[in-house]
Formats: structure tokens, C-alpha cells, sequence
């Protein structure tokens, strides 16, 4: 029997309503007050026997989390303003969110102008905010004790810089553009080589740049680090990445594809800064000329913050389908979802998957996380698969790859 290990995960955006979820399952998973629907691992047979026998991966109650957040209220109070979890829930899991604080956030308003706190790290050049993201990843890991550690970017959305720009090209163009305090680098690539630097697996659920940058992807496989992102598929595009290869597979042609979103929490606060709503839709945008092998001119997608809602996310699509003799079809989903249910137990399994893969020596870009992922990293920068039964083949090959008798 192998003995259990303790595994870190520290969460970018600890206070949000994703990171609160994922805090608060965890703990009700714990004391036996909730059940693993939604955990697409849970109760997963590799190789004759559970997952977490048969490769190593860690269990959900080895996981240790912990963070970072511009607004330092306790994840109690944090879980209450976010709505997501119901009376019964915030009271079960209560005592173990009251605990937990966020460290102060290297944070810039510039990127990210809707959402801003006071708990921020004193540190105003990007080297120094470096150094102090990878103070706080060591004492992590030396007062828990952990046995591995994963960082995860549950942050709001960031507007795009220049992917093209000098800094972040090559590593020593990177190196030097820290010690310059050059903004071409984010606060997500902050954490990012924060992460990499310090030998911990970085796995970004937000569509902001960050590891993706030839400079991080060249120093993750350099330093036999794991990297996987980005932006969470959760919803409408997990939904689409489903429908589309049905489509091509029955030679349907799709005309046109319009899809519209509503929410009004955090995250969607963030996306009604024009700047951060378009690296949004580059990530949402993405997968489906991809599936089909086509492009579909009239491809259109919508992001809207509408406060009532909260939490409680509205995806709404019209799909127009042209079929034989040329007669066309319609296809509406209104899918009616909770962003951060969604979210939450994805972002979970990414940081036990990315600890596996820091346990079998496998660094840089993990290709076969990408069924997590509207645009999936590729160590090459090519195309990503995007369909999502595909994808699923490609994880589940990997995890069984790995599997031994235990």
C-alpha cells in the first residue's frame, strides 16, 4: 500500500467564487457531507483497480489548499457574497473556510481594470513581485510539508499584451525583461515563472497569456516543469466541442452558429472590461473551424454581465444546419448552469493530474490535459485537438500508460 502523500495546491484568485467552491467541496468531501458527482475522476477504473491505486494519483483528501487574492476576506465571508453554495453547505463547511485568508496578490490594474483589492503584495517591479510569489510557494511547502505542489491560475480574466513582443520570446528576453519591469509581462506570467522557477507544476483555468509564452514553455521543458491550459471548458464550449463532431460526422454544414452568454459574478464583472471580454472570446472562438474543418462565417459569440444573475449562468445557442437536398434544420440549447459547480470540481482534478505528472518526470506542455481546455497548449504551437470525446481518449490513455499493479 502506498503511503499517502500531501499535496499543495496554491490557487491564483483564492477568494473567487470557483476557487471558494473548490475550497468548500473539498471539506464537505471530507467529513462525508457531499458526494463526487461532478468529478470526472471519481470512481475512475484504470488498469483493473481505481485510479489512484493503480497510477499514484493523489486522493482528494490529500490535497492541501491555499493562495492568493486582492481581496483578503476570510473564504467564509468570500463563499457568502458569491452565492454558491446553499445554507446548509456554507454551514458544513464554514469552520474550514473561516480559516483561510489569502496571501496579499501580485496584482495590476492595468490588466485587469474591473476587478481590484487592497491585499496587495508590496512589491511594484515585476522581478520583485516574482520573488515574492516564490517566498510564498516555499513557505508553503516547508509549513505544510508538502510531498508535491501545484499552482493554479482561478484568477479574473487579463487583457491580452503583445504575444509577439520581444520579452517574451525566448528565456534570457524574459530573464532581462523582469529586471527591466517590462509590462509586456502580466501578473499571470508572474505566477507562471514564479511557478516554473520553483519546480511547480502551473496549470492556467483562466484565458489570460501566461505559460503559453515561448519564453515559459522553453523554461518549463528546460526545468522538466508541467504546464496545461488554458480557460477552463466548462460550459457552452464543452457543449459545442460535443455537438460539433456529430455534425461533421453526419455530413451536416453548419451555416451558422450564434452563441450568447449572461452571468453576473466575478468573473463576469471582469469580462465587461472590453479588453479582458476579447481574450475571452479569442479562447471561445476557437475550437469550432477547428472541428469542423471548415470556417463558419457567421460564428458568432456573446459575453454579457448581467448582475441578477450571479452565479447562475445562461448559455444560449441557435445552430443552423444545412442538410440533404440542401434543406435546413435548426438546433436551440439553452443551457442553464452554475458557472463555478461547473468550474470548481475541473480545476481539482487539473491540480491531482498535473502532481501525477510531476511525479512520473513528465515537464512542459501536457497535451493531454487538453480536454479541460477551450485552447489547449501544444508544445509545438499547432493546432489543438479540440473535440471532446477525442480528447477524453487521449487522457485516458495517458493515465492508463502510466498505470502499474500497486
Amino acid at each position: 500500500m502506498q503511503e499517502s502523500r500531501r499535496v499543495g495546491v496554491a490557487v491564483v484568485g483564492l477568494g473567487g467564487a470557483v476557487a471558494t467552491t473548490a475550497v468548500a467541496g473539498l471539506e464537505l468531501l471530507r467529513v462525508g457531507a457531499a458526494g463526487t458527482d461532478g468529478l470526472p475522476l471519481a470512481g475512475l477504473q484504470v488498469a483493473g483497480g481505481p485510479v489512484e491505486e493503480t497510477t499514484g494519483l493523489v486522493g482528494y483528501d490529500s490535497l492541501v489548499v491555499r493562495g492568493w487574492d486582492l481581496d483578503g476576506t476570510d473564504l467564509r465571508k468570500a463563499a457568502e457574497q458569491h452565492g454558491v453554495l446553499d445554507a446548509h453547505q456554507l454551514e458544513q463547511a464554514g469552520p474550514a473556510l473561516s480559516a483561510l485568508t489569502p496571501w496579499p496578490a501580485a496584482g495590476d490594474a492595468d490588466f485587469c481594470r474591473n476587478v481590484t483589492g487592497g491585499n496587495v503584495v508590496l512589491a511594484e517591479t515585476r522581478r520583485a513581485q516574482v520573488d515574492a510569489v516564490r517566498a510564498d510557494l516555499r513557505r508553503f511547502r516547508e509549513e505544510e510539508s508538502l510531498d508535491g505542489l501545484v499552482l493554479v491560475n482561478l484568477a479574473s480574466t487579463e487583457r491580452w499584451p503583445d504575444p509577439a513582443a520581444p520579452a517574451l520570446q525566448t528565456i534570457e528576453a524574459f530573464e532581462a525583461a523582469l529586471d527591466a519591469d517590462d509590462r509586456a509581462i502580466t501578473p499571470a506570467m508572474v505566477y507562471a515563472y514564479a511557478a516554473i522557477a520553483e519546480g511547480v507544476g502551473y496549470v492556467n483555468f483562466t484565458p489570460s497569456l501566461a505559460a503559453d509564452v515561448p519564453a515559459l514553455v522553453a523554461l518549463a521543458e528546460q526545468r522538466g516543469v508541467p504546464v496545461a491550459g488554458k480557460d477552463g471548458k466548462t460550459g457552452q464550449t464543452m457543449m459545442k466541442t460535443v455537438l460539433a463532431p456529430a455534425f461533421r460526422a453526419r455530413a451536416l454544414t453548419v451555416e451558422g452558429w450564434y452563441s450568447t452568454n449572461i452571468l453576473g459574478n466575478r468573473d463576469g464583472l471582469a469580462l465587461d472590461d472590453p479588453d479582458s471580454l476579447n481574450s475571452k472570446l479569442q479562447t471561445k472562438g476557437s475550437v469550432l473551424d477547428s472541428i469542423l474543418g471548415y470556417p463558419v462565417e457567421d460564428h458568432v459569440v456573446r459575453i454579457d454581465y448581467y448582475r441578477p444573475r450571479g452565479d447562475q449562468k445562461e448559455a444560449w445557442d441557435a445552430i443552423d444546419l444545412v442538410g440533404f437536398l440542401g434543406q435546413r434544420m435548426q438546433i436551440k440549447v439553452d443551457f442553464q448552469c452554475r458557472d463555478s459547480i461547473l468550474a470548481a470540481p475541473l480545476a481539482v482534478e487539473l491540480a491531482r493530474l498535473t502532481d501525477l505528472a510531476q511525479q512520473r518526470g513528465e515537464g512542459g506542455v501536457q497535451r493531454h490535459l487538453g480536454w479541460f481546455f477551450k485552447a489547449p497548449m501544444t508544445a509545438d504551437g499547432g493546432v489543438p485537438e479540440h473535440a471532446f470525446h477525442r480528447q477524453e481518449t487521449t487522457l485516458l490513455d495517458w493515465l492508463a500508460a502510466g498505470a502499474t499493479s500497486r
